[in-house]
């Protein structure tokens, strides 16, 4: 019984001891370091706005050829399909009847001619009325006008080409009768070089446009007209470029549109009409713009874009952003980021907003600073944007 007391305090200086043990494991534990992340700073660049459109390729000038007088096709004296000149004879229409109405027509001029002649020197000696003799000069001009017609008809006979341009097939052949009141053509001409694009642009995008321009945001990329580039139907891209002649005056009601025309030279007849093509319109100049990598863009669950960016005392901070069009790999910031930021573009999966981090330049970024000129891809629609 004498051995419980010191038995107790045994136990209890044992216990004591485990647990200043523990307390000296605890403080000797070394703290976890920050997550290393990697970014991209932010610089601000040169960027011209390019709004790329659908559109169609339409001819410069289209003539159709009809013939102004009636009669037989005697013969066709051009190639479907080839190029012809302003002043080419196209078709041979009989001219027999024509001919003879303009030999009647100069007879009878001559006839009406001699008689007034005659009734000038007659009239002034009183051997004739002076009615008889108005008569005589008024058959004369009828004559005349009745000549003048014959001519006409019988030149209308050679069907001549209006313009210069390449003409399509012929509708009628030789033998064929045509009348100067037919609807349908006899061939169609249509001017190819130059040539014009037709595309339409969004009401809103045109307003939104307009304003960026009077608020200084942007510069116009031209003094006369905008610049125009064209990509083809089958991804290439046209070597000449062109330039905006004038958009409509009216917004269609239907797609709420603006039609725009530019107009190109085709020397070579690469472009045809009809042919389905996209129009880069160069509209602006941002001397300022500030462009983020894709990594570095996200989305919340409201659909609004938003970026993790690296304050100054090196801890996480959440942007939400407007981004209004993509690039290439990286989105135009409207607001949200700024020239010198920091944007986290690696290691986002590892923080969060408020935690500090260890910083390094991004590696999975291919171009930190990308080429001065840059041209904007179609506008994205979204709310955020």
């Amino acid at each position: 019984m004498q051995f419980k007391p010191a038995l107790t305090a045994l136990v209890a200086a044992v216990a004591l001891a485990s647990l200043l043990s523990g307390c000296k494991k605890e403080e000797a534990a070394p703290a976890a370091p920050p997550p290393q992340v990697g970014v991209v700073t932010l610089q601000p660049q040169t960027f011209t706005l390019t709004s790329e459109l659908p559109g169609r390729t339409s001819a410069f000038r289209i003539a159709e050829v009809r013939p102004q007088v009636n009669g037989i096709i005697l013969k066709r004296l051009f190639k479907e399909g080839s190029d012809v000149k302003a002043g080419q004879q196209l078709y041979q229409i009989d001219p027999s009847v024509y001919e003879a109405t303009l030999k009647s027509a100069e007879a009878n001029l001559r006839s009406t001619k001699s008689i007034s002649d005659r009734y000038k020197q007659l009239v002034d000696e009183q051997a004739v009325s002076r009615q008889e003799y108005d008569t005589a000069v008024a058959n004369r001009l009828q004559s005349e006008a009745a000549l003048q017609s014959a001519q006409i008809n019988v030149r209308y006979t050679k069907v001549y080409a209006p313009l210069t341009g390449r003409i399509g097939r012929s509708s009628v052949t030789e033998g064929a009768l045509v009348s100067n009141a037919q609807t349908e053509a006899m061939a169609v001409i249509q001017q190819l070089d130059p040539i014009y694009v037709d595309v339409t642009q969004s009401s809103v995008e045109l307003l939104q446009l307009r304003r960026e321009l009077e608020s200084g945001r942007l510069q116009k990329a031209g003094d006369n007209a905008a610049k125009v580039k064209l990509t083809l139907e089958d991804g290439s891209e046209y070597k000449l470029d062109g330039k905006l002649e004038f958009s409509e005056v009216s917004v269609d009601q239907t797609t709420g549109s603006v039609t725009l025309r530019a107009v190109f030279p085709n020397p070579d007849h690469t472009l045809l009409p009809g042919m389905f093509v996209h129009a880069q319109l160069q509209a602006g100049v941002n001397s300022a713009a500030i462009l983020a990598p894709q990594q570095g863009v996200t989305r919340d669950l409201k659909g609004t874009p938003t970026a993790l960016v690296v304050g100054p005392d090196n801890k996480v901070e959440l942007r939400h952003l407007k981004a209004s069009r993509t690039v290439g790999n990286q989105w135009l910031i409207e607001d949200g980021l700024k020239a010198g930021d920091r944007l986290i573009t690696e290691g986002l999966q590892y923080v969060k907003p408020g935690v500090e981090v260890k910083v390094s330049d991004a590696t999975n970024v291919t171009a930190k600073n990308p080429a001065p000129a840059q041209t904007a891809d179609k506008a994205s629609g979204g709310k955020g944007e």
